[in-house]
């Protein structure tokens, strides 16, 4: 009895307020992958044909006699395109990507420097100004705005992804760390439905709206402005990183209530011991540390695998596979598997810290990799067996749920818990870029492996996905119920079969005593 008062103790109206305000950023991000990427899956391709009609003017290019000819045939011709039309679309897209890469590298500097709160609130910056370029992209050089802002909102996005992680994981109570670290891609999957739905050409993805469209993405910046001065500083950045052990006490207070927080401040003392050991660390120093180097293969190999699953590949075939069955609207079944995204994710939330992060991770990958042979045999049968498409059709929706159930949500917040407060945030960065580098790398790849294996590309994934699982299951820890300490002891456990004692204590000195920045 007395543990479940403590625990609805730390579950706070505060702590609640603080987690929303955070996953607005990840509202943000989903919203910035659909609204640009979603015109590409939907029927008929309404919106990405207006946009690219105005760049088309504006670069002087534009046929209106042709445009006539085609909408008198209600129909759409890729090949009508005028090429420098095709690349600065292809750059819209492409550099959003970019932006995101070359942003995760900061995520460590922008939250250690000044704080999670005040990082989050300075890069909101970003959003704004990117939201104000597409928004006002009509009133100046339509391709030259759009671009501007899809660039500097991937700079936002790289960082929110790294920064809103990081401080959900930091202010959870150990008890519901995974439940409350899912929200973030419970946000991200809630952002790119709602970017598909106001993308409709009946409301915001039209001929007049679609600026607005584009410049909404920076609107939740406003209301995570706001709220974010109510919210607390991490006690893990106060108490560890600061050395402000009142003001952290304080920020508990708020975030858990009135309560014996005399072992949360014991297990910060050992975290902050244990961290005074450790060199303060950049990303070099952490990509040479033999002592990290199991800790941030599994970090990395944990977000390869969410990228590399084929979850991109699957939305690029939905509408062609929905057409195929004889859906008459695509564009609403493609919203449905948006819908998918959100109930699954929620499954997640419940599950997570009940079943453990390996499990669900484990019986995600697998599940989709059976999905990928139930869609390659789908699509190489539908001109022989038409029932065929309705393998493929229910095959992606449970392909997308065994995504969200684990290798959706998990990557992003296991990666805090696999790293002390030392090593932290430059692995967090480290496994941003990798993420954001892997879906560049998906998104520019996939069409050209799609035009060689045609419907035999999702053998690529079933062999990836195979693999992934394996490695999950032999080398990633469960972390469920763990604090900080006692999941860096399962590293150090590991490290001790192959490192003596002596040996790592003489490399963290080393790297302690480098000048290296």
């Amino acid at each position: 009895m007395v543990s479940c008062v403590h625990v609805l103790q730390q579950l706070t109206g505060t702590l609640a307020l603080a987690v929303f305000t955070a996953a607005l950023g990840s509202l943000q991000i989903g919203y910035s992958l659909g609204v640009i990427n979603a015109p590409q899956k939907v029927s008929c391709h309404f919106v990405l044909k207006v946009i690219e009609k105005h760049y088309a003017r504006s670069l002087g290019v534009y046929n209106e006699e042709l445009t006539r000819t085609e909408g008198a045939n209600n129909t759409t011709h890729e090949d009508s395109t005028h090429p420098s039309v095709v690349m600065y679309w292809s750059l819209s897209v492409a550099v959003f990507s970019i932006g995101g890469m070359l942003s995760s590298f900061l995520v460590g500097f922008v939250s250690d420097f000044r704080g999670r709160i005040k990082g989050m609130l300075a890069i909101n910056v970003l959003a704004l100004t990117a939201g104000l370029l597409m928004g006002l992209a009509k009133m100046g050089t339509p391709h030259l705005m759009v671009i501007a802002g899809r660039a500097v909102m991937g700079l936002y996005c790289g960082l929110a992804s790294g920064l809103v992680p990081m401080y959900i994981g930091e202010i959870s109570p150990v008890k519901y760390r995974g439940a409350l670290g899912t929200l973030h891609q419970l946000a991200l999957v809630t952002g790119i439905l709602i970017s598909q739905v106001i993308g409709l050409d009946f409301l915001l993805g039209n001929d007049d709206m679609w600026p607005v469209l584009l410049g909404v993405s920076g609107a939740p910046a406003i209301l995570q402005s706001l709220l974010l001065f109510l919210c607390p500083e991490s006690p893990r950045y106060l108490y560890i990183k600061v050395g402000e052990k009142e003001e952290a006490c304080k920020s508990l207070r708020r975030l858990k209530g009135d309560y014996d927080m005399s072992k949360d401040i014991s297990e910060m003392q050992a975290e902050k011991e244990e961290a005074m050991k450790e060199p303060k660390m950049s990303i070099l120093r952490l990509l040479r540390a033999s002592v990290y180097r199991q800790q941030l293969f599994v970090a990395l190999m944990m977000h390869l695998s969410q990228q590399f699953s084929g979850i991109n590949a699957i939305f690029y075939y939905s509408t062609a596979i929905f057409q195929t069955a004889g859906v008459g609207q695509p564009v609403y079944a493609t919203i449905g598997v948006g819908v998918l995204n959100i109930i699954f994710t929620l499954v997640s939330v419940v599950l997570v810290d009940r079943t453990g992060r390996r499990t669900l991770t484990m019986v995600g990958l697998g599940g989709m990799c059976c999905c990928t042979v139930a869609m390659t045999l789908g699509m190489a049968l539908q001109d022989v067996y038409s029932w065929m498409s309705y393998v493929s059709m229910t095959a992606i929706f449970l392909f997308v749920s065994f995504f969200e159930i684990g290798p959706g949500p998990i990557p992003w917040f296991i990666v805090a818990e696999l790293f002390s407060q030392g090593p932290r945030p430059a692995a967090i960065a480290l496994a941003g870029c990798c993420n954001w580098t892997s879906n560049f790398i998906i998104g520019m790849f996939f069409p050209y492996l799609e035009g060689i294996c045609g419907s035999y590309v999702f053998v690529i994934f079933t062999v990836l996905l195979f693999g992934f699982t394996v490695f999950i299951y032999l080398c990633v820890p469960e972390t469920k119920g763990k604090t900080f300490e006692e999941i860096a002891a399962v590293f150090q456990r590991k490290r001790d079969t192959s490192h003596s004692k002596a040996q790592v204590e003489t490399e963290l000195e080393t790297l302690k005593n480098s000048t290296e920045a």
